[in-house]
């Protein structure tokens, strides 16, 4: 499980300040991608450090059905592979994962203020794909957004905790998560408990 040893506080309600992680779901992936990708785009216009990778389709309709954007660097990462024809066998590239990952914690090292992880999959529930990243970004006290499948609920509870709240995949939801992170990080900043603001 992830833990926070530094953190002394929980969200709502009664508690001291905002939970540092918020779990999208209730839409299929391919809206809660882009929603990712746009939330992140908008915390980078006010100037935030944004880090993490979302996922995305390969644009060419190449041999990848799908890699991850690196928010940072805007390098573009497959993560799947070509088995074939009538393979049947899984198709992620665990090393385009582990490049991935490595690519969000030499970035969460550099400073960050804000990590998006696409998701927390199949791969990260039995402990592999993002999960040091993840890691990374709660060792550092960093917000974190990302998505998990209703499937893997049980699986993200075991694993976050309650370091995580849940967030339905729309815009308003995830700019209210976002609003409480700020006023809490403003209340930490001025010496007020962020319960008061």
């Amino acid at each position: 499980m992830l833990t926070d040893a530094g953190r002394d506080d929980a969200d709502e309600p009664g508690g001291a300040g905002p939970i540092p992680i918020a779990a999208v779901g209730g839409a299929r992936s391919s809206v809660i991608q882009p929603l990712l990708a746009e939330f992140a785009a908008r915390r980078s216009r006010e100037g935030m450090r944004v880090v993490g990778v979302v996922e995305e389709p390969c644009p060419d309709g190449g041999d990848c059905a799908l890699f991850l954007r690196d928010l940072a660097t805007s390098l573009r990462i497959a993560i799947s592979q070509n088995l074939g024809p009538g393979s049947t066998a899984c198709n992620l590239d665990a090393g385009g994962l582990a490049a991935a990952c490595g690519l969000v914690q030499t970035a969460i090292a550099a400073g960050a203020d804000l990590v998006v992880l696409s998701k927390f999959g199949k791969v990260e529930a039995d402990r592999h794909g993002l999960t040091e990243a993840f890691q990374a970004a709660i060792a550092a006290d960093l917000p974190i957004v990302t998505a998990v499948a209703p499937s893997l609920a049980e699986a993200w509870t075991a694993f976050a905790g309650p370091l995580s709240v849940p967030v339905a995949a729309e815009a308003e939801a995830l700019e209210a998560w976002w609003s409480r992170q700020a006023r809490a990080k403003a209340a930490a900043r001025s010496g007020e408990p962020a319960h008061q603001r």
